[in-house]
């Protein structure tokens, strides 16, 4: 039964965020990596992404990987497809945050600061050591989100 008290075990918006990309992830197509990515602001979701080929052509789950250096360059990141889809569908994301799974590389980091995007939360560091110098330059706010696995259990009905 409810004492009346909300949120004890409500989990943080960070965390919601984070978990609403990781469930994006699980849309991507190439195995090498699932990421997802959430824009969102004032709290209201804008738009996702995950990564995934161009639209219209074949997956890595269904031919396998192109690779160049060492990168599969069949998908789209998560990031990109996110800002892609908001420009797609007309939404603004000035002043956004983004919540990605993992640390975005260092060219969708250049299109979430041009997309004026102010906060990057990831789950897990990913490669870039660039983008910690930048964003501080940029004033963009870098924050690592670690999410548990286990989900509140809620009262029942």
């Amino acid at each position: 039964m409810s004492d009346g008290k909300r949120g004890s075990q409500r989990v943080g918006w960070d965390e919601y965020f984070m978990q609403i990309a990781r469930q994006v992830a699980t849309r991507s197509t190439c195995e090498r990596k699932h990421v997802g990515a959430v824009i969102v602001r004032d709290r209201m979701l804008l738009a996702t992404g995950y990564n995934g080929s161009i639209r219209g052509l074949a997956h890595c789950d269904e031919v396998g990987h192109l690779m160049e250096d060492g990168h599969c360059v069949r998908t789209v990141h998560a990031e990109a497809n996110a800002i892609v889809q908001a420009a797609r569908n007309g939404v603004r994301i000035d002043q956004a945050d983004i919540y990605v799974t993992a640390s975005p590389c260092f060219s969708c980091f250049k299109l979430i600061a041009n997309a004026g995007i102010r906060r990057i939360c990831f789950g897990e560091f990913y490669r870039d050591e660039r983008i910690f110098e930048i964003s501080q330059e940029l004033g963009i706010v870098l924050s690592h989100i670690v999410v548990s696995d286990a989900l509140p259990v809620g009262e029942p009905a």
